[in-house]
């Protein structure tokens, strides 16, 4: 199981990283694999009552790794969390099948009471570098998370989502397999470059009104 573990996420990180040159080098030289590693050996013993222990070593891979997974976070298979430095996964945090995590992503909790108090996320979900999602949410399957937002609320399938709080955008109609730090690269597609020029729209159409008012005083008044 452990081997089968290894050989399908090396896969993976050497799919989606053109850098990785081969396997040998995923196993020393990434980061991500050893926290998800150290994870999987503290995860059994914190559930299983062991909860010093199983924070220790999680402690021992923060410190190797610049990556904090609490022991008690749900991870699922081929996970690869690219670059890695920063990230945070809280405790009740759950993570699905096949998802690219940047680096300084939290998925933090908003209560300090217990139970479950931090997101869900779904199958091939895309979090891109230094985004925020705070809270019991769910994001749902196919999701894509843009660089630095902050989400606080349920993102549905197959949306992408940016900004601060975090708002959908369109993908468009072609929908690629691999979205690189979850950004679309278009800014037209980001809405708050609509509000902007709706804004500069409706200026333009204010600067001509307050021209056409002041045209008949110059006439009526000529110098």
């Amino acid at each position: 199981m452990a081997l089968m573990f290894l050989r399908e996420t090396v896969k993976t990180y050497r799919e989606r990283d053109p850098a990785a040159r081969s396997n040998l080098e995923v196993l020393l030289c990434y980061p991500g694999l050893h926290a998800v590693v150290l994870h999987r050996l503290a995860s059994p013993f914190y559930k299983a009552g062991y909860v010093t222990l199983g924070r220790f070593i999680s402690h021992i891979g923060r410190f190797l790794t610049g990556i904090e997974i609490h022991p008690g976070a749900k991870l699922g298979r081929r996970l690869v969390i690219d670059h890695g430095m920063g990230v945070v996964i809280g405790e009740t945090a759950e993570i699905g099948n096949d998802v690219h995590i940047y680096h300084q992503v939290t998925l933090g909790g908003t209560s300090s009471t217990q139970g479950k108090r931090h997101p869900t996320i779904g199958n091939n979900v895309i979090i891109g570098a230094g985004a925020k999602i705070l809270g019991p949410v769910h994001i749902g399957d196919g999701a894509r998370i843009g660089a630095n937002a902050v989400v606080i609320a349920e993102v549905p399938p197959d949306t992408t989502v940016v900004g601060i709080p975090a708002r959908p955008v369109e993908r468009g109609l072609r929908k690629s397999r691999f979205d690189a730090y979850g950004t679309p690269c278009d800014p037209s597609l980001d809405p708050l470059f609509h509000e902007i020029a709706l804004l500069r729209c409706e200026l333009t159409a204010l600067e001509g009104r307050i021209r056409a008012q002041d045209n008949p005083r110059a006439e009526a008044n000529p110098l």
